[in-house]
């Protein structure tokens, strides 16, 4: 068997929000972390859909962005943006 090689391998101290809220249109099951990797972009992810995206607000702005990563239609991405532009 080969030696493993690895890229990277650390340890890093996050900050992680669980948030659960109701929409008109769906809930939304989501665990947001905070780390200092990935240039100030927040991980989130969709607990509901098993599905997660490296988000920052230029992110959010990006046209289709939020429905391709989530998987979602129009009415459920633009509840969700309306959050995540609170606390992103």
């Amino acid at each position: 068997m080969s030696e493993r090689f690895f890229l990277y391998d650390e340890k890093d101290t996050t900050v992680t929000r669980f948030v659960s809220f109701a929409g008109e249109h769906s809930r939304y099951d989501l665990a947001l972390m905070q780390t200092d990797r990935y240039y100030g972009k927040s991980v989130v992810l969709n607990l509901q859909g098993n599905t997660y995206a490296i988000i920052g607000r230029d992110d959010l702005e990006e046209p289709g962005y939020i429905e391709y990563a989530f998987n979602m239609g129009e009415e459920e991405a633009a509840e969700l943006k309306e959050f995540l532009y609170e606390v992103i």
